[in-house]
């Protein structure tokens, strides 16, 4: 076992470390999984412009990715669905009904224009070996655009997992411009299913948010779904208003969907239910609601790093920054490299450098010859001649030669350095070009990708107050029993499953419950009603103790743990005699327990002068001696 412990522990880190770095966590830079990148990139290098079969797409990337086609195909369709990257022929199934895609070899897609002008540039991709070494696959994609915070994803790895919303396309640039310029901002997420979202709790991509179906009252008795919440379909939403309606949380004739391309869910109302009531039941009680959690974790250097939506986006905009730079950088050296070479071809050319050339027979003796022939001229060269640029001046042809527009030439050189003039004041303005670069970017492709999820604060629904009144509970004095179940011909309540039930009894002891099926009650209960803990309850205690001593109390039932049993008299011996509303201001007539010699036979009290005490306190005295009877009259 010794032996085997070491090796298990290597195998199981080296497969931790495979699952989260190369399957389930995106990448930051790109913002993708392996599996997306590779789509991305076989479609980059099938690109002719034209649609292709999503059967071939897979067949392509199965020679960089090694799990299959099965999970190539079903990433695919989900990529495309999110609408930026990947454009769609055929049917790719429905992020809002639920329903899956055909068949891959049905199917056909392209890349869009914004992912070829946006996640692709070969001259400045890192490319690694493919799984069996055949092929070449991009590192990461050179991504221009925050990926990751756009797609939004879901992972689950070795003990992490990652949740990142999608955010609107716009919002993230024009973000990215105020981090630029050292602005403040504020990113809200963005769901392709539309709805209603309250970021109040979202934290920066640390927290929740709450997402509501977007509901229209038809009337008082028509309900239309138009939106569903994000993590929704229409059948999971239809499911669990069915499940409510038939748990009595809410009432509903008839539930109707006409879902085509946009959501219409019709809910009939029977007699008696208005809409105004239901749409406040249909967030309590159903999907019509759902609290959304985020929790972002990237691929960052290939660890695992928890961020927040701010962190994350400034990363980015630093990447941006530094791939436009490698851009303009890759572009300057492509204009020195024409100016170097055009330069030596006018040199070459109108000084008849190739003159001397006709009478040189060896291939060494040609090299010297332009060597020395271009020597007087090289002040004028853009970096010294080396022997590659010798060998195109020599296969330059006669044509070529013969026919040399020297205006012509003198005017394209004019503009590859007018350009490179151009690329050298954008590389010293680097914040201004990047800043640039986003607007003009916004302009472009923002107008395609306008927010779908309507910001908005929700007013909480407190499901105590939206319950139906569905139970009844029945309490049966012979038995003792009181609940749903009991058919209670003494007491009858009708309450909702959040409802409390105070019940008081004859020894003074007290309890709040729940509402259960059955349960078994103390004897003598003389007090038993709903008891709603914002209001409490006010008594006025009249009792006598062991010693019949009257006493009588003014109190306020209020605090409380549930099914916990309280006192409101202390003496174990004695009893309640009369259980008031605190309002009751009556004068009572105590009646005295007769004794020898004594002239007085009762006491009055009046009600009113009654303070409120504590539950647990004993109280005002009623009779100045032991009493036999209190009267209410």
């Amino acid at each position: 076992m010794s032996q085997l412990e070491p090796l298990m522990q290597r195998n199981f880190l080296e497969y931790a470390s495979y699952v989260v770095v190369d399957r389930a966590i995106p990448d930051l830079r790109d913002g993708c999984k392996p599996v997306q990148r590779r789509i991305l990139h076989t479609l980059f290098s099938m690109d002719d412009g034209k649609f292709h079969k999503v059967a071939n797409v897979i067949g392509e990337s199965m020679k960089l990715h090694p799990h299959g086609d099965a999970s190539i195909g079903s990433a695919l369709v989900v990529l495309a669905n999110k609408e930026y990257f990947i454009e769609k022929q055929g049917n790719f199934g429905n992020v809002i009904t639920g329903h899956n895609a055909a068949a891959s070899r049905y199917i056909e897609c392209r890349l869009t224009p914004l992912a070829k002008e946006t996640l692709f540039n070969k001259a400045l991709t890192e490319w690694q070996k493919s799984y069996d070494g055949r092929k070449e696959e991009p590192v990461a994609l050179p991504a221009k655009i925050p990926v990751v915070l756009m797609l939004g994803a879901e992972g689950i790895a070795v003990g992490m997992a990652t949740k990142i919303l999608p955010h609107n396309f716009g919002e993230l640039l024009l973000a990215q411009v105020a981090i630029l310029e050292k602005r403040e901002f504020e990113l809200v997420p963005d769901f392709v299913q539309g709805g209603l979202i309250d970021p109040a709790e979202y934290d920066d991509g640390r927290g929740k948010v709450k997402v509501r179906a977007r509901l229209e009252a038809d009337g008082d008795k028509r309900i239309i779904i138009r939106e569903i919440p994000f993590s929704t379909t229409t059948e999971s939403l239809i499911n669990s208003i069915e499940s409510a309606v038939q748990k009595g949380k809410l009432k509903v004739s008839s539930i109707n969907d006409f879902t085509s391309e946009d959501v219409e869910i019709e809910l009939t109302l029977p007699r008696g239910v208005y809409a105004d009531e239901v749409t406040q039941q249909l967030y309590a009680y159903t999907d019509c609601e759902v609290s959304v959690s985020s929790n972002i974790i990237a691929i960052d250097g290939r660890s695992p790093r928890e961020l927040s939506v701010t962190e994350l986006l400034k990363s980015l905009t630093v990447q941006l920054k530094e791939q436009i730079k490698r851009e303009l950088e890759w572009e300057l050296d492509q204009l020195e490299a024409k100016q170097h070479w055009m330069t030596l071809e006018q040199l070459f050319i109108e000084n008849k450098v190739y003159k001397p050339l006709e009478n040189v027979k060896t291939e060494d003796g040609l090299r010297s010859t332009v060597y020395k022939g271009m020597k007087p001229f090289e002040k004028q060269f853009v970096r010294p001649m080396d022997d590659e640029d010798v060998k195109r001046l020599l296969g330059l042809a006669i044509r070529r030669i013969s026919r040399f527009d020297i205006e012509k030439h003198r005017k394209d050189l004019g503009d590859i350095l007018k350009g490179i003039r151009g690329v050298k004041t954008k590389l010293r303005s680097l914040t201004k070009t990047t800043i640039k670069y986003l607007n003009e970017l916004h302009e472009k492709y923002a107008g395609q990708y306008g927010r779908k999820t309507e910001i908005a604060e929700f007013r909480q629904v407190d499901k105590r107050q939206v319950a139906r009144q569905n139970l009844k509970v029945g309490y049966d004095k012979s038995t003792g029993f009181m609940g749903t179940s009991v058919k209670g011909k003494d007491v009858q309540l009708t309450v909702s499953e959040y409802d409390l039930i105070l019940a008081i009894h004859k020894d003074g002891t007290y309890k709040i419950m729940p509402v259960e099926e059955k349960v078994l009650l103390p004897p003598r209960v003389i007090y038993l009603d709903v008891f709603d803990p914002n209001e409490g309850k006010e008594f006025i205690v009249l009792y006598r103790d062991g010693t019949k001593t009257a006493w009588g109390k003014r109190i306020k039932i209020h605090k409380f743990i549930r099914n916990k049993e309280y006192r409101l008299i202390k003496d174990p011996k004695g009893k309640v005699e009369h259980l008031l509303k605190g309002s009751d201001s009556r004068t009572i007539r105590c009646e005295l327990v007769p004794a020898p010699r004594q002239r007085m036979k009762e006491a009055k009290f009046d009600l009113s002068t009654l303070e409120e005490t504590a539950t647990t306190a004993r109280g005002t005295r009623l009779a100045p001696k032991p009493v036999k009877k209190i009267n209410l009259r």
